[in-house]
């Protein structure tokens, strides 16, 4: 569905869509572009499970990242495709045992070391209410909509996964290749960019 400043327009007939994922998820239920003002922005429901070996990470007190990646591409049969668009969101979640809640940190830039600069924070009671936050993404500005054409078509891509590179050391030389450590969400959607204006 795509929404723009004067209303929501269905648009089923102009997108075609699929969607792939690991056995701890599942393709998106619902993603929206909407054009406000001189922005793109993005809302989306991600349905995902968290893997058990994750899970137990987070309970032992290691905070574990995560990665939303949303491309635009408009593809040429004679070149590679051209990227019009694209925007990164980064998320950390840990476990704080003494107080029994949930940290989730979200920024527009990698965590590196302690420092979380300008990244949002929220605390939660439980881990659902945590996860609920991470799986819901809404009003996400992903651009400028004056990068996009005024006509054809593109192609949206959405990806969200686990960022084993920030996992300790010893913990990512374990986690490669391992199924038990995956968490993969992705979808792709065709946009008529004549729809957006």
């Amino acid at each position: 569905m795509l929404a723009t400043g004067a209303g929501m327009a269905s648009a089923s007939a102009a997108w075609a869509q699929s969607g792939e994922s690991s056995a701890n998820a599942s393709a998106p239920s619902a993603v929206q572009l909407q054009r406000e003002g001189g922005s793109l922005l993005l809302t989306a429901s991600l349905p995902w499970s968290l893997p058990e070996l994750v899970l137990d990470a987070l309970l032992k007190g290691i905070p574990v990242h995560f990665v939303a990646e949303v491309n635009m591409v408009r593809e040429r049969w004679y070149w590679s495709d051209q990227e019009l668009l694209s925007a990164q969101r980064y998320l950390r979640l840990s476990y704080q045992p003494l107080t029994r809640r949930w940290r989730l940190y979200t920024g527009s830039q990698p965590f590196e070391g302690q420092g979380f600069g300008a990244a949002l924070s929220s605390s939660f009671e439980s881990l659902q209410e945590a996860l609920q936050a991470m799986q819901r993404i809404v009003r996400w500005h992903i651009g400028p909509a004056a990068e996009l054409p005024s006509q054809g078509e593109a192609v949206l891509q959405l990806r969200f996964r686990i960022d084993i590179s920030q996992f300790p050391r010893p913990l990512q030389i374990g986690a490669l290749g391992r199924s038990g450590w995956n968490l993969l969400v992705t979808h792709t959607e065709r946009v008529d960019l004549g729809v957006l204006q």
